[in-house]
């Protein structure tokens, strides 16, 4: 019996080659002690040599589950996501579970196809962290309506009931802010990230607050909006700060890319980093202490975000934790100090 290169073998391609019915062969590969010794022997010795694998699909819907999870995420070649892919892969192929990784690109109507997409597949969950076009939130309504179980990670918006994984976005960008005041810095400018997702707010937020703890005064023409967060977009949102009559002596960036670029318009403006201007990044990449000066920057813990998302989503589906939860897992940060930041010559290090 011969088979096309990428057609799967099924029960009933075994049960013909042996003259048997499929029901016959489900219940020899499942070792059921009402099939002979002699018949098991020969349905798994042909299963073997036609490399037989059980459709998983096809075993989810019998069973009620397809053992799969759903993640819906902003970006996958992005440091700090690639992380959290690691931490969910981990956790999930532990436990028996497949998962399907799906790319919004910052898109709200990519975000809502790839919703459709993953219920049409019947994950058994899904974890997600919204693009930052998205304001409306019905497509993770609906995945509520039917009562699968759903984890936001990162990202949170407001006004679902669901389980939520992020940092203390606030206190981390406080805590950044409060860094290169003690350098000690005064101008500091913030380049900040888009204000219709939470962390956007809550890092401006914190940035804000360390100023004014500090009796520093609020200098509006100090916060630019670079909303993209590339390396491209922090470069023209530092070459606007620079042209100021008043430039700032230290820059805080909602991300490492926009803090890339902002180094570089420092550098081609002939200024010193960090004597002239101080800058700071947010999520800590590879290349922060590759660049030169080495970048300072809020670390995030990606892989154990990823984990403890994957985790959470776990207690769903087992039922130990109610699907009606909307409890949130906050994880530590901390301020990597590197060359970009520290102005005395004494502190400068490599990390």
């Amino acid at each position: 019996m011969t088979h096309k290169r990428g057609t799967q073998i099924t029960i009933k391609d075994i049960a013909k080659q042996l003259g048997i019915s499929p029901s016959t062969v489900s219940r020899a590969l499942q070792n059921s002690p009402k099939i002979s010794q002699s018949t098991r022997t020969k349905v798994l010795k042909l299963a073997k040599q036609l490399r037989y694998e059980p459709n998983q699909i096809a075993l989810g819907l019998k069973n009620q589950s397809t053992k799969t999870i759903g993640v819906i995420m902003p970006e996958i070649v992005h440091f700090f996501f690639s992380t959290i892919i690691s931490g969910i892969e981990e956790i999930a192929y532990a436990n028996g579970y497949s998962v399907i990784f799906c790319q919004s690109n910052e898109s709200y109507e990519k975000e809502v196809l790839d919703t459709k997409n993953l219920l049409a597949h019947r994950v058994d969950g899904i974890l997600a962290s919204p693009s930052r076009e998205t304001t409306n939130f019905a497509h993770f309504q609906e995945i509520k309506s039917r009562n699968i179980p759903l984890v936001f990670f990162d990202r949170i918006p407001e006004g679902i009931v669901a389980p939520k994984v992020a940092i203390d976005d606030f206190q981390a960008a406080k805590a950044a802010t409060q860094h290169l005041i003690d350098q000690p810095c005064q101008r500091i400018a913030h380049l900040s990230g888009p204000l219709t997702i939470e962390l956007g707010k809550q890092r401006l937020e914190g940035y804000l607050a360390a100023l004014k703890e500090n009796q520093l005064p609020y200098n509006e023409e100090y916060i630019i909006d670079c909303v993209e967060g590339t390396k491209e977009s922090g470069y023209l949102s530092t070459k606007q700060l620079l042209n100021l009559k008043n430039p700032p002596d230290a820059l805080f960036a909602n991300n490492d890319m926009a803090a890339l670029g902002a180094m570089q318009a420092i550098k081609e403006a002939q200024l010193k980093i960090p004597e002239d201007i101080a800058v700071m990044g947010f999520s800590n990449w590879q290349f922060c202490s590759l660049v030169e000066p080495t970048l300072s920057s809020v670390e995030q813990p990606g892989l154990e975000m990823g984990r403890l998302a994957a985790q959470t989503l776990l207690e769903l589906l087992e039922g130990t934790l109610s699907l009606n939860s909307n409890a949130v897992k906050v994880l530590d940060t901390k301020v990597v100090a590197r060359n970009s930041s520290l102005k005395s010559a004494a502190d400068l290090v490599v990390k």
